[in-house]
């Protein structure tokens, strides 16, 4: 697949794939990946997407093979719902499906808030609408750990990547996601290893950067004003972003409906992919998203 280069407004480049159906009256799907990520949780449900839509996937600025900004300031959902919409100008796509996993959430939700006459619908997958490191384990215990890392980066940058570089993609890493965060029995080893590599080879001060703003970021203000259709998934099991945020983001937005993945986490679209392709068959049909 070609790789497109979009110029951000500050002029950061930023890495676009475009599958799927190339003509222009093709309906539009933009994925939105969670933080860190660059695509891996999309993987089963992209063929599905890509026979009824043209599919716009993005690196975020500092992610993947988008170019990291010279301002640490632009990481932030803000600036990420910004460069959705520059992304959909550079591909002819007046308006698109937003999907967005985990702080790909906060991400679309954003966007939506930004220019709702351009959002067709959404699709918010494991993801919390609002301070996300709040309620991380169903505790906040993120939001106090979020100085001390921060801190030592500050403190230790040099040692800190290489702590990074070695740690995240080994098979210990893996290890405590299986026991803390995936469903070992759900997923596939070669589904989940891709994110860790690809984390291994993200800049933390770009990670912990974003980390910052996800942890202030909160969409409660204006949920109730995004009335486009919205399928919110929500894994059962998630950890990381608990079911009854989706509930709760599900209630708030005033034409949703909730899809809960049994014994899902918070890779859901990689644990039973065709649960959740039946139902975005079936939501995206009643609501003329595609034929």
């Amino acid at each position: 697949m070609p790789v497109l280069h979009v110029s951000a407004q500050d002029g950061t480049q930023l890495s676009v794939r475009v599958t799927g159906i190339r003509s222009v009256d093709a309906p539009a799907v933009i994925l939105c990946d969670g933080i860190g990520c660059d695509g891996f949780v999309w993987r089963y449900l992209r063929p599905m997407l890509e026979m009824h839509c043209k599919v716009i996937h993005f690196h975020y600025r500092g992610h993947g093979l988008s170019e990291i900004p010279r301002d640490a300031s632009t990481l932030t959902i803000e600036q990420c719902g910004r460069d959705l919409w520059t992304v959909a100008d550079a591909c002819g796509v007046d308006q698109a499906i937003l999907a967005g996993h985990s702080m790909g959430v906060q991400v679309v939700l954003e966007a939506a808030h930004q220019h709702p006459e351009r959002t067709r619908a959404i699709l918010p997958v494991c993801g919390a609408f609002e301070r996300p490191l709040d309620t991380f384990h169903g505790t906040s215990l993120g939001l106090h750990l979020l100085p001390l890392m921060s801190g030592a980066l500050f403190r230790w940058p040099d040692g800190v990547r290489r702590f990074w570089q070695r740690s995240v993609p080994t098979e210990l890493a893996y290890w405590i996601a299986t026991a803390t965060e995936i469903n070992p029995h759900m997923i596939r080893r070669d589904d989940f290893l891709p994110y860790l590599r690809h984390m291994a080879r993200m800049d933390p001060v770009v990670f912990m950067g974003f980390l910052q703003n996800v942890a202030e970021h909160s969409a409660r203000s204006y949920l109730r004003h995004l009335t486009m259709p919205a399928l919110v998934v929500a894994g059962v099991n998630d950890n990381f972003t608990p079911h009854r945020l989706s509930v709760e983001m599900a209630r708030l937005l005033p034409n949703s409906e909730l899809c809960a993945i049994p014994g899902g986490t918070h890779t859901a679209p990689l644990e039973l992919p065709e649960l959740l392709e039946l139902r975005l068959e079936d939501w995206s049909r009643r609501h003329g998203l595609w034929g």
